[in-house]
């Protein structure tokens, strides 16, 4: 059975650091992009970052860009989201996703197949 499991949120205070993995297993996904989404409650489903399958090419929401850095370690099968000068605005719930026979990356979270169950990130201020 395929699974993407997210581990590593919590609570912080704002301005602090937080690193998400996001760990898969029954599946290789080294040539598959991966994403990283969240959700605030009462809230769609925001792009978060992205990264192509060889990690060469990284990509970022508006409001993260700057601030969350990701990255991915085929040999482990684990990929990451470093969050650094958190805001309370990113308090939400942050789901870990793979697309399916593709390389890149993609804003559109219609365009991934398997995702995580999520773990919660809460700012404070």
């Amino acid at each position: 059975q395929v699974q993407l499991v997210e581990s590593g949120g919590g609570l912080v205070q704002a301005g602090g650091s937080l690193r998400l993995s996001c760990a898969s297993s029954g599946r290789a996904f080294n040539k598959d992009a991966m994403g990283w989404f969240r959700q605030a409650p009462g809230k769609e489903r925001d792009f978060v970052a992205a990264i192509n399958w060889n990690g060469d090419t990284t990509y970022y929401g508006d409001s993260v860009r700057g601030r969350f850095t990701i990255a991915r370690d085929n040999a482990e099968n684990t990929v990451y989201l470093q969050m650094s000068s958190l805001k309370p605005e990113d308090t939400a719930v942050y789901y870990c996703a793979a697309r399916r026979l593709s390389s890149i990356g993609s804003y559109d979270p219609d365009d991934y197949y398997y995702w995580g169950q999520g773990t919660p990130v809460t700012v404070s201020s």
